[in-house]
C-alpha cells in the first residue's frame, strides 16, 4: 500500500530576488538554525559570480541548477530474495531537491577556501555542464541506462 502524502513545508519568497528558487536553497544550506549565515553565503556567492562572470548570480543559478537535474535514477526493489536497481523518472520536486544537494556536498567537499567561493566556483562549473554535481548527474543516468531492462519491475 502506498504511504500517505507528506505536508510539505510551503517556502516564502527569498528577500533580496524575490524567488522561492532561492529560499529554498538558502534553507538546504542551512546549518544549526543560522539562516542568515547561510543566505550571506548565498548572495555573497551570486555577488562572486557576478564578479567573476560577469552574468547575473541568479541566472548562472538558474542554469546550474537546470543541468544538475537527474531525469532518471535507480530505486532498489526487493522481488523473490534479490534486490533489482529499477530506473525510475523522478519527480520534479525531487529533481530540484537532489540539484541542491549535489550542488552543495560538492562546494562543501572543497578545501581550503570560503564557504561563498566554493559555492560561486561550484555554481558556475555547473551552468558549464561541468564539475562533480554534473558529474553526479551522468552516473545516475548512466546506472539507470545499465538497469533499463529491470525496467518492467517499476511500480
Amino acid at each position: 500500500m502506498r504511504r500517505p502524502l507528506k505536508n510539505r513545508n510551503i517556502v516564502r519568497e527569498d528577500i533580496s530576488y524575490g524567488s522561492k528558487e532561492i529560499e529554498k536553497f538558502i534553507n538546504y544550506i542551512m546549518w544549526d538554525g543560522k539562516k542568515n549565515a547561510a543566505r550571506d553565503i548565498v548572495y555573497g556567492s551570486f555577488v562572486y559570480i557576478k564578479e567573476k562572470t560577469g552574468q547575473e548570480g541568479q541566472e548562472v543559478f538558474a542554469e546550474a541548477i537546470k543541468n544538475t537535474s537527474p531525469l532518471v535514477e535507480v530505486r532498489s526493489r526487493r522481488i523473490g530474495g534479490a534486490n533489482y536497481q529499477v530506473p525510475r523518472e523522478v519527480r520534479p520536486s525531487r529533481q530540484q531537491q537532489l540539484s541542491y544537494r549535489w550542488i552543495i556536498a560538492a562546494a562543501r567537499s572543497k578545501k581550503g577556501e570560503p564557504m561563498i567561493k566554493k559555492l560561486g566556483d561550484e555554481l558556475i562549473l555547473a551552468a558549464k555542464n561541468e564539475g562533480s554535481a554534473v558529474k553526479k548527474r551522468e552516473d545516475t543516468h548512466k546506472m539507470a541506462e545499465a538497469n533499463k531492462a529491470f525496467a518492467h519491475f517499476a511500480w
